[in-house]
């Protein structure tokens, strides 16, 4: 089979609408970094706490499809090592995700809705996401503002001093 037969055979299966949900042994997960070798580090949505593992990439999708960091998976757990322990069997796109929310089984820890409640801050405006964030109190704000305004009056004092 040439490369560029398996390419269409891979994405066309990729493709295919079979929105079947995941069974028992199956697993959403989410890529949080590509650790090389068509290995990926992936976190679960346990509700105890995240859990953290890698996963491989199995060859049929290798220089085939590419994933990237944010991206679901669906996984099955294999045997064979330590570190490693599952095993890519579906990229999952937007519209297994839909799909999924609508039969119950996508993780509320995934849900876009959550994601959004996450990234705005006190007064409903998104944060940006390339600065620290800071938390201030509004108090601490009035005694900014406060200062400011005896420093602008020693200013006023000084300017007419050194006028006369």
């Amino acid at each position: 089979m040439s490369r560029v037969t398996k390419i269409k055979h891979v994405l066309k299966e990729q493709e295919a609408d079979e929105f079947d949900v995941p069974k028992e042994n199956q697993q959403i997960v989410r890529i949080v970094a590509s650790r090389g070798n068509n290995l990926h580090e992936v976190e679960t949505a346990q509700a105890d706490g995240e859990e953290r593992f890698l996963v491989s990439m199995p060859v049929k999708f290798r220089k085939n499809v590419w994933i990237k960091r944010g991206d679901f998976v669906l996984v099955e757990p294999i045997e064979e090592g330590n570190k490693v322990k599952a095993e890519i069997c579906r990229i999952l796109t937007s519209e297994h995700i839909k799909v999924f929310e609508k039969e119950g089984v996508w993780p509320r820890k995934f849900s876009k809705k959550r994601d959004l409640e996450e990234d705005l801050d006190e007064d409903g405006l998104f944060r940006n996401t390339n600065r620290k964030f800071v938390a201030q109190s509004s108090d601490d704000d009035e005694d900014e503002d406060e200062d400011d305004e005896d420093d602008d009056e020693e200013e006023e004092i000084e300017d007419g001093e050194g006028r006369r």
